[in-house]
């Protein structure tokens, strides 16, 4: 059966190679980020007609009203991956207000507001999948500079696990996998020299399907997805 998801942070990383996989396998994906040029270079890769690139930030409600009007077309959502995010690496004391407010916006109030946008559109059976880290994950190895990082990807955490409570009724599962060292840029600028012991593409595969099966299995759930940490 083919299936509309939605796919957030497609520009690079997981989030690319998951979109990727899914428009491979034949499913309808809208995939949104803030670099038009790697969108165009991810539509051009995959098969033709089954992406359909949306340049939006999510921290600007009239840019993620363009994901919604996206979905209306394609008669609702059967699942939306919530992977934006954004990394800031600092010591606690030398990290600003600042930077946890804008960490917070784009790792957490993001999901709020494209999930209250496009609730209305999710069909019976949906699955929302928020990522989280294994730096928000309760008792994992913590590394010093990601404090900011840290507590919004907690944060996605229990919002993910409220949310699974909230929209029961409705029939649409929450799940959150919290991701530990994938080979990303994202880690190559927090970690520079490490080298993680899973690629974009493995885990990008993992994620693509996990939204399509894990909700027959988990709602509620946050799943640690890591081998090791970056250290």
């Amino acid at each position: 059966m083919i299936k509309t998801i939605i796919v957030t942070g497609a520009s690079r990383g997981i989030g690319y190679q998951t979109a990727l996989k899914l428009s491979n396998q034949g499913h309808n994906v809208i995939a949104t980020a803030r670099t038009e040029s790697n969108l165009q270079k991810l539509s051009a890769d995959a098969p033709s007609g089954t992406i359909t690139p949306v340049v939006a930030d999510l921290t600007d409600p009239d840019e993620i009203q363009n994901i919604a009007e996206a979905a209306k077309h394609l008669n609702g959502i059967d699942g939306l991956i919530n992977n934006a995010g954004l990394v800031h690496r600092e010591s606690f004391m030398e990290t600003g207000i600042d930077s946890f407010q804008r960490l917070m916006d784009v790792n957490v109030y993001g999901i709020v507001r494209l999930v209250q946008a496009l609730k209305p559109l999710m069909t019976e059976g949906s699955h929302i999948l928020n990522i989280s880290s294994m730096s928000g994950y309760q008792g994992s190895l913590k590394f010093p500079g990601l404090s900011a990082y840290g507590a919004a990807k907690a944060a996605v955490i229990g919002l993910s696990e409220v949310l699974s409570a909230e929209f029961a009724e409705d029939k649409i599962s929450v799940n959150c996998l919290a991701i530990g060292a994938v080979q990303t840029e994202m880690l190559s600028e927090a970690f520079p020299g490490f080298e993680a012991p899973v690629s974009p593409e493995q885990m990008g595969g993992y994620v693509a399907d996990f939204i399509l099966n894990g909700h027959q299995f988990y709602n509620g759930k946050v799943l640690p997805v890591a081998l090791n940490d970056p250290s």
